[in-house]
């Protein structure tokens, strides 16, 4: 059925002011990915979250964002960003300025530099791990001590009688259970 047509001038005139969602500045919601069927061979830079799943070999520097590392994800690469999350595999160096979560079924090959870890259970860590606060990275950086300085924690060692029987490498059992791999070849 035919609807009367509608009188502009009997319609009551509002100005509807324009939708404009807030911004959150402390990190936005837009993230790049790298696909499973992707290689990369180069430098990855970038200022928003990154997800990779393919495989990345060179180096990836996100300073101020997170970087996710798919479990198909195979990084042969140093990587340096914010956040890291490792859910596959990585052989090289990995420095966070905030976080560093390696799940279960990750194999992190390298040096870690962090400060703030988190390793679940049945993750391989191969390589060292060093937790420090920002305060003691810039100590460190203009060769002051810092103020209040942490003992590092020292790695388990064998007891004699079972060292013949050790490998080279060893294991340290963490809270709850999760184990850090350590090589003492040097």
């Amino acid at each position: 059925m035919l609807q009367p047509a509608q009188n502009p001038a009997n319609d009551t005139k509002f100005s509807p002011t324009p939708y404009t969602p807030p911004k959150n500045i402390t990190g936005s919601m837009e993230q790049a990915t790298i696909g499973r069927s992707v290689v990369i061979k180069g430098d990855i830079s970038g200022s928003e979250s990154l997800y990779i799943d393919g495989r990345v070999e060179g180096t990836i520097n996100f300073t101020d964002s997170r970087v996710t590392i798919g479990r198909n994800a195979v990084i042969v690469a140093n990587v340096s960003a914010k956040e890291v999350v490792v859910m596959g595999t990585v052989t090289g160096n990995i420095h966070c300025a905030d976080r560093l979560d390696i799940r279960s079924e990750a194999t992190v090959t390298g040096d870690v530099v962090t400060p703030r870890v988190s390793i679940e259970d049945g993750a391989l860590v191969k390589g060292s791990v060093e937790v420090r606060t920002e305060k003691r990275q810039a100590a460190q950086a203009h060769n002051e001590k810092p103020q209040a300085q942490a003992k590092p924690v020292e790695p388990v060692k064998p007891e004699p009688q079972k060292a013949a029987a050790a490998s080279a490498s060893s294991s340290a059992t963490l809270a709850h259970g999760s184990k850090v791999m350590y090589n003492e070849s040097n």
